[in-house]
């Protein structure tokens, strides 16, 4: 079971995260957002204010049933170009990759939206990533549009998934 919290932004949490982000330097290498040898406590807090800080939108924890931090997630609540929620940002720390954590954290993620009204959810991803592809794919995800993405200008695929009303999605 996945419990997602809002992120507290303590030095405890930040340094949990830092463990979460470090465990990642292939991403890092594709999306060029930091360095994957200098995933500092600096870095990993500034990247979680930052975004923390933005309205409209939620930055989360995934901690798995022992309480251990396993995902961080950044939501967009309203994306402007199609009023739906956006997943920005899903990461699973490294070591647990390929247990299932990521379809763990997926699937609350859509819970959490679901119980606030939404019917679907769009995310995108880096079109360099096509490991990334497979997971949100094999989740039900379709292809949209490619397009850069705003932040940076990469080349982006826009994915949607429709929200059914049962729990499994």
């Amino acid at each position: 079971m996945i419990r997602l919290a809002a992120v507290v932004l303590d030095d405890d949490e930040i340094s949990e995260l830092q463990g979460v982000f470090a465990s990642n330097p292939d991403y890092w290498r594709l999306s060029g957002d930091l360095e994957p040898g200098a995933v500092t406590l600096e870095a990993v807090r500034d990247m979680v204010r930052a975004e923390a800080g933005v309205e409209g939108h939620e930055v989360l924890t995934a901690r798995d049933g022992n309480g251990a931090l396993v995902g961080y997630v950044e939501l967009l609540l309203n994306h402007p170009r199609d009023g739906y929620p956006w997943i920005g940002f899903l990461l699973v720390h490294g070591e647990h990759r390929r247990k299932g954590l990521g379809r763990a954290i997926a699937g609350a993620v859509e819970a959490r939206l679901r119980g606030c009204g939404a019917t679907a959810i769009g995310l995108g991803v880096l079109e360099n990533n096509p490991e990334a592809l497979a997971f949100w794919t094999a989740l039900g995800c379709v292809e949209l549009d490619r397009r850069p993405d705003v932040a940076k200008g990469r080349p982006t695929i826009v994915m949607r998934k429709a929200l059914g009303s049962d729990v499994g999605g």
